[in-house]
């Protein structure tokens, strides 16, 4: 990437823009006609639990934003000697699912619910029943229908019902509109139509409790979009609420606001029929596109689209990585009384390292990282909990060796139904997430628990933002010209940089005797979760 070129390019305005607000951290990445990244910003930010709702505010959102995007602009002045005024096109990812209520002058109505919560089981349960569709706790759909449940005063007055990020892209555009991806999270989406299911939309609207609103369920959910289509353009008013500087120019094209999971497929290139990957990161889900519908309706199987609107089976749980960063600060603190300070990486790279020396089987330790409640393992709420017994090997090697083990567990329960039950079968899984980092270590264990070859591509530290962008790119082809799955193999994945493992044969008995003992062990955090 020469400085000169890119420079002009930037001039020119011929970049693209992906913004991705994940469960930790806000990323803007900018990237080149090569795909190539030029600059990133990004932003640490928590999610709080606060009056039993997991959530974020509305301010910290922008602050956020502003501040990866500020960051990433200073970068590009600092590199290319231009600032960033003109951008072709905008694209903006977020967390799926969960609930953001409006009234008709754009009142937010109750505090964002996110995806983390597990408050919704009676909806959940009873939309099941009634579409024959599986709903999980955190769609939009269950939070909505919870709070009509609830008789919650707020459900009157809803004018709008969207996700973060059609949130974001609404203020930025003025266009009420969600990627596909993103709006199989909010409600069902008939494959044939690339819409919402219209007989769903029918039974819902016809059930006693709902039809007693004033409004219709079609008028308050976002317009569906796919992969290629221009989703507006940015406002006079978003350049202004994404630049706070005032230097970016109105117009750029906006590219369909997509879910995590969407720009997930779009970063590994797993978009293409019978391809699958996992992010791991605060939660982790694998997505396998479909070739064919499944047997029957799962609870622990979500059926979700990619970015072009084709079925994709997700496993998603709640908890993967949280409970390691709480370990690892502790042994950070403990450096820092011997008075050695480390850094991050180095940390995790010195932990995860230590596991080369544990036993296959984590030496009989057991490790819950629920710090939210779990759906998989249907837990209402989370006790992170470690568990041993006075025969099992505690080493410093087997406790680290059983939080990636237990990381994992969520997941590989749930695709043990797609593989064993389904017998879906995949070649290769792509993956992506912070835990990849450290080289072999988390992507062996991975391959081992899943029983599946692992990949692991140079683009996973830059994760969905990146492959955000890619999608902003992709407005220019449209998906009349060119589908998503053929522009990502011939323009963006031509020389893809990637190592794949493949299981050890030891290593997956030792972890099918952990999670054996896993699933034993599950009425311990049942009692945890009743009496602490």
């Amino acid at each position: 990437m020469y400085i000169k070129e890119t420079s002009q390019a930037i001039q020119r305005g011929d970049v693209y823009l992906g913004i991705e607000l994940g469960s930790t951290r806000i990323k803007a990445v900018l990237i080149n006609d090569k795909y190539e990244t030029i600059s990133v910003g990004s932003y640490a930010w928590e999610n709080k639990f606060e009056n039993g709702i997991w959530t974020y505010s509305l301010d910290d959102v922008w602050k956020g934003i502003q501040s990866s995007y500020l960051q990433m602009a200073a970068d590009v002045e600092s590199k290319f000697h231009t600032k960033l005024t003109k951008i072709r096109s905008i694209g903006v990812s977020a967390m799926m699912h969960g609930y953001l209520a409006f009234s008709q002058d754009g009142t937010l109505l109750t505090p964002f619910r996110t995806w983390r919560n597990n408050t919704t089981e009676k909806a959940a349960i009873e939309l099941t029943e009634l579409f024959q569709f599986n709903i999980p706790e955190r769609w939009s759909i269950a939070h909505l229908y919870q709070a009509i449940l609830d008789e919650e005063s707020h459900v009157e007055d809803v004018n709008f019902l969207t996700t973060l990020a059609g949130y974001v892209h609404w203020k930025l555009s003025g266009e009420k509109v969600l990627g596909i991806g993103d709006a199989s999270g909010v409600f069902p989406i008939d494959e044939n139509t690339g819409n919402y299911s219209e007989e769903l939309l029918l039974k819902f609207e016809n059930m006693k409790r709902v039809s007693a609103y004033e409004w219709n369920i079609r008028s308050i959910l976002p317009t569906v979009l796919k992969a290629g289509d221009v989703a507006g353009n940015l406002t006079e008013e978003g350049a202004k609420l994404l630049d706070v500087n005032g230097y970016l120019q109105a117009g750029s094209f906006m590219a369909p606001p997509e879910g995590d999971a969407g720009t997930g497929m779009v970063s590994t290139n797993s978009v293409r029929k019978q391809t699958g990957n996992i992010s791991v990161g605060t939660s982790a889900f694998s997505m396998i596109v479909l070739d064919k519908p499944l047997k029957k309706v799962y609870r622990d199987i979500d059926i979700v689209t990619t970015p072009t609107g084709n079925p994709v089976a997700m496993v998603h749980t709640n908890n993967c990585s949280s409970d390691i960063n709480a370990w690892a600060n502790i042994f950070k603190e403990f450096a820092e009384r011997l008075g050695i300070e480390i850094e991050p990486d180095k940390l995790y790279e010195s932990l995860f390292l230590t596991t080369t020396k544990a036993d296959p089987d984590a030496g009989g330790l057991i490790n819950y990282s629920y710090l939210s409640g779990e759906n998989i393992t249907k837990m209402p709420e989370g006790r992170p909990l470690f568990v041993r017994d006075i025969n099992s090997s505690f080493t410093l090697a087997n406790f680290i060796l059983t939080q990636l083990y237990a990381a994992f567990a969520p997941l590989k329960i749930g695709m043990d139904i797609l593989y064993n039950e389904e017998e879906i079968q995949t070649n290769v899984l792509i993956a992506q997430g912070g835990l990849f980092k450290t080289t072999v270590i988390a992507q062996q264990i991975l391959s081992n628990a899943l029983n599946t070859p692992i990949t692991v591509m140079n683009t996973a530290s830059e994760g969905g933002a990146w492959g955000m962008a890619v999608l902003a790119a992709y407005t220019k082809f449209g998906n009349e010209n060119m589908n998503l799955e053929d522009f990502l193999d011939q323009y963006v994945f031509v020389n893809p940089n990637s190592s794949t493992l493949s299981p050890e044969p030891q290593g997956v008995e030792g972890y099918e005797t952990f999670i054996n003992n896993y699933k034993a062990g599950l009425p311990v955090e049942e009692a945890a979760i009743k009496y602490i």
